[in-house]
């Protein structure tokens, strides 16, 4: 027997648990810090620019062609692009969890390259850029100049020349975007009366800067082949590509042959200067300008390494800033994973004090509890080794499994030593009596073993982010149990032998212990007559249980369904839209007096406001918007405080926001994992898919869409950032007045081009980068549409012909920025439900308005996590039935019989009464954590109830009494482990129920689902298990007696003589 052979070598059973101790200590400290397992779908982006170009223009000319081409790349679950007035492009392809990302780049790099043809030349010049990105931000690093010394421009380049590159190189750094003013860029600002009067226009000087500013490939002097006895060779170096303001402004553009040979400057005709290549966005902290990095990390990056490794980067660079220029990482989403894992190791340790405190009351021994008592941290520890082995980072899934653990673990030792104590009790001595008992609970153990490793590993094959939750909780969990069989066939009767003695007569105990055992007494005296008067009846209370146990599943089956439930993670998100066509310096004083209310409410520490992005389109440009990231104060310190929690912090800004005057803002709360979504609660996506491409009737729909769900009292926050109705002017050329004036339509788009739009023209270096050149008509000539007509364009003839003279202004409306979702025109709904309801319900209900109103052609998907949550579909429920089925194929195994087991099975369901009570009372949906949190009742549930039938079936097989007597005798031996080890257990989720801070949600649904279950399972389990076995063992009593007769009728029909039904044999 194993056992006996490491009694016999206590040594090296010490030495084994030793050396789990030290693996597990050594994954311990090497192990990888996250939130979540790796449940982010991957992400490619692609990104261009088009410069000058509406969206309209980028959809036609950039996005389709592109997409088409990327459209159902292998793996693909979705895709989204945004088309801006910025003339930006940003296409982001979502992969199923679990694709390698490498390959993914490869094949989307592929598809891009096929269209890159088919694309304007602007475009091919910028290039499109395709990287693995994740779409949400893992930081933002603010550098400021307290003295105010530096503005803007010179934050935002420092920041680009000097500290980029340098976090870009980071291992796990995905991309690094500058936010508020653009980098450098040489701007020649054109005066169009002063290029009239030379007879010039913009595409002149275009060409001309073009032909004298580039990099010229003249060769070497003396380069082979050569005359013999050339004794050297020299490189030439042409001074071709220009870089600074002044050269650029000394560029000849026109030398007039017959005006005194007068020569036209660029300087002549305009001003040049290094500015910024976009100034469509602004940033700001806590109202002072800054600039704005924006760290993203690769999507199967560990997000805390990330962090960490930015901020040593940034304390580096720091050192050598110039006199003036400081930085800070006002916002860093490893704040929460940070708070929530410490959080989470805080319950592990409460866990296990409270364990310890159920075991001291129950055995009355501290020699006893020391055999429980390490079978924690060597258990525990040892599960790290297991995650390690596995691939699994320290996340809140894999902690739940381990706090959750503390309870199961603990069960193996409490069995063993109350087995040995008995035997010591008895008169044997303690290596005998650990002998003994092992002989006769190895079985046990190794039986409940399997069927909690049975529960949990169907859970490993789930597919899609679910699955990832749950591998990780059920590996962990089932990891845990093998560890702990293994140390209790080891560990356990080793230490029992070295530690246990006779136990000192309850006479003889304290006061407490003897109080505590006078009433537990009676408990027991009152639970035996109960469980015989139960049994005496079992038929009646096999019914009772049943329907019981049918109330219980129709309670949490009607629970409103939720997918993982939103947290405080320490920050909010302001959004502000303001009305069609309003410009950049409206937005920005609205973005001022809503962070001025940000900055005053309760719990805020920081207030990051970026002007010109809008946050529900995967922050593209967009003038009419703004963001502003609300960093709150740390959870201990605003938890503490009344109305500093997240729902009041909430509610009072939008409270206090709907004081705008002009335009509005909408409070939103970050996706509840990092990466999936723009925001919280659920976004849809209502497409057009009739081809028509009617952004108009896209818009009516989609207002018709939220007007309704705006009826509904479950839903709340509905908002969409689609508009189709931003002013445009339509300039109308008619090409026959033109063609009279022999002007070509082409040279007048040209000229718009350069005058209106930001044309690019070449490249420069300057500061150690590849900087653009753009020219663009001054600001004081391209304020009012009128300005237009006054352009002059020349004819065939040179002669200037001014833009009124061939066309005309008409207002129009159109789209600032237009989103193809898998190649459909489509407008975001983001929504959230309300107060009492689940996001399940808020879903459901947003399908039922979609189809009760979306007209013909239009259509909707759901994508963030939306989408995660409807692919779960009823995939848990198989699940479930697997891990029931398993137990029960396990159980059969292990009786030898096909009926026995099912006096554990019925067992099961009669802990759903607990989770259906509980969670109905304090309006708790049936999220990811509750549903974790239910597989681990089918374990537990299983687990008391066999501790029941094996002793009674040992009593009526072994020692031969009758079924009432075995069921009852088993369930009073049984009664005080069954309530040592539940009470361990449900005192070990304590911690969970209570949870503040961090990620106080789901510890909460995982904590109150399991203590309420538990429970439920305790008081039912061991008052209904008795009746189930007495039904059973008769059934099957019965069932073999007809066997029996049935083969001594075929036995006497054979020989002709009676037969004895008992033996079997012929008189």
């Amino acid at each position: 027997m194993i056992s006996a052979f490491f009694i016999n070598r206590p040594v090296l059973a010490n030495v084994l648990a030793i050396v789990i101790v030290l693996i597990g200590g050594v994954a311990l400290a090497t192990l990888p810090v996250a939130q979540y397992p790796n449940v982010v779908p991957p992400t490619v982006q692609v990104t261009t620019t088009y410069p000058g170009a509406s969206a309209a223009v980028v959809v036609n000319d950039v996005a389709l062609p592109v997409e088409l081409q990327v459209n159902g790349v292998e793996k693909m679950i979705y895709m989204q692009s945004y088309s801006t007035d910025a003339g930006t492009y940003t296409l982001t392809v979502t992969f199923e969890i679990g694709t390698d990302l490498d390959f993914a780049q490869v094949l989307v790099q592929n598809k891009v390259s096929a269209a890159l043809a088919s694309l304007p030349m602007p475009v091919q010049a910028q290039g499109l850029v395709v990287q693995k990105k994740s779409t949400s931000i893992l930081q933002i690093v603010s550098l400021t100049s307290p003295d105010e010394r530096y503005d803007s421009l010179y934050l935002s380049n420092y920041a680009t020349i000097n500290l980029v590159n340098e976090l870009s190189r980071l291992p796990g750094v995905g991309n690094v975007n500058v936010l508020g003013v653009g980098q450098y860029s040489m701007r020649v600002w054109l005066d169009p009366q002063k290029l009239y009067t030379f007879g010039l226009t913009p595409s002149d000087v275009s060409r001309v800067i073009q032909q004298q500013s580039q990099d010229v490939t003249a060769g070497q002097v003396g380069q082979p082949p050569a005359p013999k006895g050339l004794d050297f060779q020299y490189t030439i170096d042409v001074v071709g590509r220009l870089s600074t303001p002044e050269e650029f402004g000394n560029i000849i553009v026109k030398a007039d042959q017959g005006n005194g040979g007068r020569i036209v400057r660029v300087r002549d005709v305009g001003r040049v200067e290094l500015g910024a290549q976009t100034y469509s966005q602004t940033s700001h902290i806590n109202g002072k300008p800054n600039s704005g990095l924006a760290i993203y990390q690769l999507p199967d990056a560990n997000a805390l390494d990330v962090a960490k490794r930015v901020k040593a980067k940034m304390a580096e660079l720091s050192k050598a800033f110039p006199p003036g220029l400081t930085y800070d990482v006002p916002f860093d989403t490893t704040r929460f994973v940070n708070a929530s894992i410490s959080e989470v190791f805080m319950t592990l340790i409460e866990a296990g004090i409270l364990v310890l405190i159920v075991i001291v009351i129950f055995l009355q021994d501290w020699r006893a509890m020391l055999v429980p008592a390490t079978t924690i941290p060597v258990t525990i520890i040892g599960a790290f080794a297991a995650m390690a082995a596995l691939g699994f980072t320290i996340n809140t899934t894999t902690m739940f499994g381990i706090v959750l653990a503390i309870g199961i673990v603990v069960d193996d030792a409490i069995v063993i030593v109350e087995g040995v104590a008995h035997h010591i009790e008895r008169g044997m001595t303690p290596h005998d009596a650990a002998i003994k008992a092992m002989d006769e609970l190895f079985g046990p153990v190794i039986g409940i073993t399997l069927v909690l490793m049975s529960v949990f590993l169907p859970a490993a094959f789930l597919p899609g982010l679910t699955g990832q939750m749950f591998a990780q909780f059920a590996l962990v969990i089932a990891a845990t149990a093998l560890i702990s069989a293994i140390n209790a066939a080891t560990l356990k009767p080793t230490q029992c032998a070295m530690w246990l003695r006779s136990a000192t007569p309850p006479e003889k105990r304290n006061v407490f212990f003897r109080g505590f055992n006078k009433v537990y007494g009676k408990v027991e005296d009152a639970y035996a007559w109960l469980v015989g008067a139960m049994v005496r009846r079992a038929g009646i209370m096999v019914v009772v249980a049943l329907i019981a146990a049918g109330i219980g599943a129709w309670g949490v089956a009607r629970l409103p369904t939720a997918f993982i439930p939103n947290e405080d993670q320490g920050y909010l998100m302001i959004g502000v839209q303001l009305p069609d066509g309003a410009s950049l310096e409206r937005t920005n004083a609205t973005l001022r007096q809503a962070a001025e209310i940000a900055m005053a409410a309760p719990g805020v520490e920081n207030v990051v406001a970026l002007g010109g992005m809008s946050v529900l389109d995967s922050n593209s440009p967009l003038a009419n918007a703004a963001v502003s990231y609300v960093i709150l104060k740390d959870w201990d310190a605003r938890l503490k405080v009344p109305g500093q929690d997240l729902r009041s912090i909430v509610f009072g800004l939008m409270d206090k926001l709907s004081v705008l005057q002009d335009g509005r803002a909408f409070v939103i709360v970050p996706p509840a994992i990092q990466g999936i979504g723009n925001a919280g609660g659920f976004q849809m996506q209502v497409e057009q898919k009739d081809g028509s491409f009617d952004y108009a009737k896209l818009q009516a729909v989609t207002d018709t869409m939220i007007q309704n769900a705006a009826t509904q009292s479950a839903l709340t926050n509905l908002v969409t950032s689609f508009r189709a109705g931003a002013p445009h002017v339509r300039i109308e050329v008619d090409r026959v007045k033109a063609e009279s004036l022999r002007v070509p339509v082409g040279d007048v788009f040209t000229t718009l081009s350069g005058y209106m739009g930001s044309s690019y023209v070449n490249r420069f270096n300057k500061f150690g980068l590849s900087l653009q050149v753009y020219i663009q008509a001054d600001s004081q000539y391209r304020t009012r549409p009128e300005d237009i007509l006054k352009l002059q364009v020349k004819n065939l003839d040179g002669q200037m012909v001014p833009i009124g003279a061939l066309a005309e202004l008409k207002p129009a409306l159109g789209p600032p920025l237009i989103s193809l979702y898998n190649l459909y025109p489509s407008a975001a709904i983001v929504g959230s439900p309300a107060a009492g309801f689940s996001s399940g319900e808020g879903i459901e209900l947003m399908d039922q308005i979609a189809k009760a109103i979306l007209p013909p052609g239009t259509g909707y998907e759901w994508t963030g996590m939306a989408y995660q949550e409807n692919i779960v579909g009823n995939q848990l429920m198989y699940v479930f039935a697997l891990a029931i089925l398993l137990v029960y194929l396990c159980l059969a195994g292990q009786y030898e019989s096909w009926i026995a087991p099912l006096a554990v099975i019925l067992a099961v369901p009669l802990a759903l009464i607990g989770p259906a009570i509980a969670l109905t009372s304090v309006g708790l949906a049936n999220n990811i954590y509750t549903q974790i949190g239910l597989m681990l009742l089918i374990a537990l549930g299983a687990k008391n109830a066999i501790l029941i039938v094996e002793v009674a079936r040992e009593r009526r097989l072994v020692d031969g009494k009758d079924i009432i007597e075995s069921a009852v005798e088993a369930a009073r031996t049984r009664f005080r482990p069954i309530l040592m080890t539940s009470f361990a257990f449900i005192l070990g989720v304590v911690p969970l129920v209570t949870a503040t801070g961090a990620g106080a949600n789901s510890r909460i649904s995982l904590g109150l689902c399991v203590f309420s279950g538990m429970i439920a399972s305790t008081c039912l389990a061991v008052l209904f298990v008795p009746s189930f076995f007495t039904v059973l063992q008769r059934y099957e009593d019965w069932s073999k007696a007809r066997k029996g007769g049935k083969k001594a009728k075929d036995a006497e029909r054979t020989t002709g003589r009676p037969t004895d039904q008992a033996t079997g044999t012929a008189d």
